[in-house]
């Protein structure tokens, strides 16, 4: 914690014993790597997708099968010819076996989807990718976001110290005749109001780590916090299109909706194929077998080809073919959308680092401005130029302009972290330059239960 509210800060007691490990940053994300359900359902997804190929090719490649049967048959049969009456009554076994080997020899559809295979599939390298990314992204947004809902709590338990101090010095002066009874209810109602805010802050703290733990698991050990050092440097390159252009050509999620595009491209020709005729291949024995008493027992080979020429299938292929059109330019649209998102989420965050430098700076300034103010309100007090409302108010802005201080870091490093997301370029060792600015000797404790 920074040194602007030192005597207030010790006095609230939130120091952990020193004996216990604090997680870091990636230590968190470490944690999340293993734990994460969407990342692992990113990753089952990509194995499943994979499979797409082998059962493509399996289409271009021979099938031979054998197939087999045994049959008891009993025959009653009666009737007359020219030779007069006659009445059968037989009892035999059948058998057969057959071994069938078929080989496409021409299917532009399977051809094409072989090829499309390969499109799907990047598709899902891409995502699981960028899976991987978005989960360091919510990493980092959870693990600050405890960090600065402890702050909240910090800053709000410095707050009741200070009004019950407040309120204790106006009885005391109530006590003496020093100010009237309007002044010990003022400082009674901030006091009161500060203790709600106080709850307020540490329930925001349990569900901010509630959202950690939905990402890691059941993590219970103390979170190091930002130190006081954070250098603030503008992103490198300083140049906004350089960016946006690294972006255009990197991000995964525009890499998966390119190659959803293409594969939806050779959908069409998948549909179309159905114009064009097919051939294949087949090449078999068949042996039957039969104990009747008047039989033909058989062994045959055979060979052919199959030529499918298709004429009209009632408009099935067109219709087929303009919804694979139709699905092509949904495609297009949604890389459009793709495209002009990672835009937007570079600006945002090329703007917001630059923005939050700007407003760390001006954070310092106010905590300055407002504890002088606060000081020279105390000294109105003493002299009777100004009331006791005043004096609340002029601790409360001191104290809320320490909170945005030290929440204004925070914006800082998430939006450097989006930043890198929206180029795909964010990494562990990306992460790894962030968790520098951690120091393990303040920690965050998790919660009782």
């Amino acid at each position: 914690m920074n040194k602007l509210l030192p005597a207030l800060l010790m006095s609230i007691g939130l120091a952990v014993s020193q004996s216990t490990r604090a997680e870091d940053l990636l230590g968190i994300y470490d944690l999340a790597v293993k734990s994460d359900p969407t990342l692992r359902e990113a990753e089952q997804t990509l194995y499943a997708t994979r499979e797409v190929k082998p059962q493509a090719r399996a289409l271009l490649l021979p099938n031979f099968a054998v197939t087999a049967d045994a049959d008891y048959q009993n025959v009653k049969a009666s009737g007359s010819n020219i030779q007069g009456s006659f009445s059968r009554n037989d009892t035999f076994d059948t058998s057969g076996a057959a071994a069938v080997l078929s080989q496409s020899v021409y299917n532009r559809a399977d051809w094409v989807r072989l090829s499309q295979s390969d499109n799907t599939i990047a598709q899902a390298e891409a995502e699981y990718r960028d899976a991987e990314i978005e989960l360091m992204v919510r990493t980092t947004e959870a693990y600050f976001q405890v960090l600065r809902s402890a702050d909240a709590v910090r800053v709000q338990q410095a707050l009741v110290a200070a009004d019950e101090r407040q309120l204790e010095q106006s009885r005391q002066r109530f006590e003496v005749g020093l100010v009237a009874i309007t002044d010990v209810n003022d400082s009674l109602a901030a006091y009161d109001r500060s203790r709600a805010n106080l709850i307020t802050a540490e329930n925001d703290l349990n569900n901010a780590w509630e959202a950690l733990r939905r990402i890691v698991g059941p993590v219970s050990v103390p979170l190091a916090r930002l130190g006081d050092r954070l250098p603030l440097a503008p992103p490198q390159p300083n140049d906004i299109n350089i960016w946006a252009e690294t972006a255009l050509a990197n991000n995964f999620g525009i890499v998966a909706a390119k190659q959803a595009a293409e594969a939806a491209r050779k959908s069409i020709e998948i549909e179309r194929s159905g114009y064009y005729p097919s051939l294949d291949m087949q090449a078999g024995y068949d042996i039957n077998r039969s104990g009747a008493e008047f039989n033909t027992d058989t062994d045959s080979a055979f060979v052919g080809l199959n030529v499918n020429i298709p004429i009209y299938q009632g408009g099935a292929v067109a219709s087929r073919t303009r919804q694979a059109g139709h699905n092509f330019r949904a495609a297009q649209d949604r890389l459009d959308q793709q495209r002009r998102a990672v835009i937007n989420q570079v600006k945002d965050a090329f703007r917001g680092i630059l923005s939050s430098i700007s407003d760390v700076k001006a954070r310092q300034a106010a905590i300055v401005s407002a504890r002088s103010s606060l000081e020279s309100t105390q000294a109105g007090l003493e002299v009777g130029t100004r009331t006791q409302v005043d004096v609340l108010n002029a601790q409360r802005q001191l104290f809320q302009a320490e909170f945005d201080y030290l929440s204004s870091r925070y914006n800082y490093i998430i939006n450097g972290i989006l930043l890198h997301q929206a180029t795909s370029t964010l990494s562990r060792d990306v992460l790894a330059k962030g968790n520098e600015w951690l120091t393990a000797a303040d920690m965050v404790p998790p919660p009782v239960n």
